[in-house]
């Protein structure tokens, strides 16, 4: 199923949607402030496996991202970091970043590994982040892929339906996405390094 969502006025009901997906275990694609997004409920473990499937990836070995309304949910995933990290986070977010952090005891469980470390979201989108907000919790969150060689990303949120509505639940059109993902930042020493460079300018936060 496809819908169209307007970023700058998400509908309700499009949003509730949404929502009701994802509570019953179901996939949806989604627009970021950056590339479109597969996501489902960070709660629900056959959810997970059935990203990891259509990705060809083990649960343990996935590097998925938890997409966050703001940053009120990170203590929840993440081992404590000091003052100045929350500050350049509070100035950078909602933003078109992953930052990367060492992960609490609650992270393996969701992911059934051993995982040290987990990247964290709040994309500047109302879209992505009204759904979180009415879903109640995080969502996790792999990048959506093209096939072509030169163009690594889709943008066009009709043929990212025709290539993946038989996998999953839903997609919502809101609008062409980028074609270029998220700055990494890795937190994990207590500095910022970046790993990939994206859209977001890290140096803006600084």
């Amino acid at each position: 199923m496809l819908i169209k969502i307007y970023p700058e006025n998400p509908n309700e009901k499009f949003i509730q949607q949404a929502v009701d997906v994802l509570k019953k275990g179901g996939l949806i694609i989604y627009p970021t402030d950056t590339v479109y997004g597969l996501g489902c409920d960070i709660t629900n473990q056959k959810a997970i496996e059935k990203i990891c499937r259509i990705r060809g990836i083990k649960p343990e070995k996935a590097n998925f991202s938890f997409v966050c309304y703001d940053i009120s949910h990170i203590s929840d995933y993440i081992k404590p970091i000091d003052n100045e990290t929350y500050r350049i986070l509070k100035k950078a977010l909602p933003g078109a970043f992953t930052f990367i952090f060492n992960a609490n005891k609650n992270v393996p469980k969701l992911l059934s590994s051993n995982k040290k470390t987990v990247g964290i979201r709040v994309p500047d989108n109302n879209i992505a982040r009204e759904i979180v907000k009415a879903l109640g919790n995080p969502i996790i969150s792999t990048s959506i892929r093209d096939d072509d060689e030169i163009i690594e990303y889709s943008t066009d949120p009709e043929l990212i339906h025709e290539k993946f509505e038989t996998v999953v639940d839903l997609v919502i059109d809101g609008g062409y996405g980028e074609n270029i993902p998220s700055t990494i930042v890795d937190c994990t020493t207590g500095n910022f390094e970046i790993i990939r460079q994206g859209i977001g300018d890290l140096d803006l936060y600084l």
